[in-house]
């Protein structure tokens, strides 16, 4: 198959499956995904999803059952199942299906889990992002990785009608992360990212950024940020499961960063050699 779905057991043609009208995720989007890319038949960074993915689960008391042996195994046979040598990976578990009410279904609902795999071509290092900014509207549980997403939809849609590439949400001055990716700078050599509270998604590349930052000798530095700060910064980074770490030129109709190009690439030479030894 080029693109596999699955939904409880069931895999076939991702254009061809179907889920119930009444999976709680369709009129309530009561649930949490996760994502990430493969390679080589290999699933990029799997332990870390999985563990963002479980503790959605257990902060929205979704009894989500499939130990991580076994949810593993079924997105590597969608993995193998796929004709693609290289793409995105997707999954979710909603509550259950019933009949809609807002309390909790019963025991006799079990959580349903839904894969996909699609193209996904990671967006090359040497890109760059053009952002505008918006006022974070969202609710105040951004550190799980929900399936009501209308703001981001909304956010991101804003910056495509312009020809950005990227939103930048801030609460005040504030500045949080963008609409589907996070975002960080350089300042004065120092890699710094918004602190992961429940204001932003805690990104797997974001973890991994601090990561590999420290492991080559790059400070970091997690702390709230401003806007003026950020229009500041020596280099401004937007970071996400298709695009590890790329630069962004503009802000607002404004150039940003441009000043620490040495710092920045010595970042994203890091990711590209962790990326392909994990997928090797």
């Amino acid at each position: 198959m080029k693109y596999v779905g699955y939904y409880n057991g069931e895999i076939g043609p991702l254009e061809e499956m179907k889920i119930p009208m009444l999976d709680r995720a369709v009129y309530f989007g009561d649930g949490c995904y996760d994502a990430t890319t493969f390679a080589n038949n290999h699933i990029f960074a799997v332990n870390d999803h999985l563990d963002r993915f479980y503790n959605g689960c257990r902060l929205l008391e979704i009894p989500f059952g499939m130990s991580r042996e076994e949810l593993t195994a079924e997105l590597q046979k969608c993995i193998d199942l796929c004709e693609l040598d290289h793409g995105l990976l997707y999954w979710q578990c909603s509550r259950g299906t019933g009949y809609r009410q807002h309390n909790f279904l019963g025991p006799e609902s079990k959580p349903n889990l839904m894969i996909f795999t699609m193209p996904n071509e990671m967006i090359p290092f040497d890109q760059t992002f053009r952002l505008i900014s918006m006022e974070d509207t969202r609710f105040l549980h951004c550190n799980i990785k929900t399936l009501s997403l209308i703001p981001s939809v909304i956010g991101y849609q804003r910056c495509v009608e312009v020809g950005c590439q990227e939103t930048v949400f801030h609460r005040g001055e504030r500045v949080t992360e963008c609409a589907h990716s996070n975002i960080l700078m350089i300042r004065d050599g120092v890699l710094c990212s918004p602190p992961r509270d429940n204001l932003i998604l805690p990104g797997i590349t974001l973890k991994h950024l601090l990561m590999l930052a420290e492991a080559n000798g790059i400070p970091t530095r997690e702390a709230p940020f401003t806007m003026d700060e950020l229009r500041d910064a020596d280099e401004v980074i937007v970071s996400s499961s298709g695009g590890l770490c790329i630069r962004a030129v503009e802000l607002d109709g404004k150039p940003v960063g441009g000043k620490d190009p040495v710092t920045l690439k010595k970042l994203q030479d890091a990711y590209a050699e962790y990326y392909a030894n994990d997928v090797k």
